[in-house]
């Protein structure tokens, strides 16, 4: 199983994620999602495969998201327009995420990455 990390360098819950995988020795491509953010196709399946809703994508914490005013122009927006976004930039992605093509968990719960990526 080839397990692809998209996280940041300086974000503290990617380090607490990556952390993780290491200690439960899961190997994993690590790949800075500020310097080479996911496709549009990339973002499209793990989107569909994540069982999550679009929105659950974007760091609505970042600084990105409200210098762009995002909160109040998502909504107006298609979901296609919305991964386009997305891919331009990764610092508005939620992160860290994992995936191996099949699953992906966006963000870091202990509890979610256990069951997701244990055995």
């Amino acid at each position: 199983m080839t397990v692809t990390y998209y996280g940041y360098p300086k974000c503290g819950t990617c380090r607490k994620a990556k952390k993780w995988l290491e200690n439960e020795e899961i190997s994993f491509e690590e790949v800075n999602i500020a310097e080479q953010p996911p496709s549009e196709e990339e973002l499209r399946m793990m989107i569909a495969n994540s069982g999550l809703e679009l929105k659950k994508f974007f760091n609505t914490s970042g600084m990105k998201y409200r210098e762009l005013q995002l909160k109040d122009k998502l909504p107006n927006m298609t979901d296609d327009e919305k991964v386009v976004l997305l891919a331009s930039d990764g610092m508005l992605l939620k992160r860290p995420i994992v995936t191996d093509g099949q699953r992906v968990t966006v963000g870091f719960n202990e509890a979610i990455f256990a069951e997701t990526w244990q055995g």
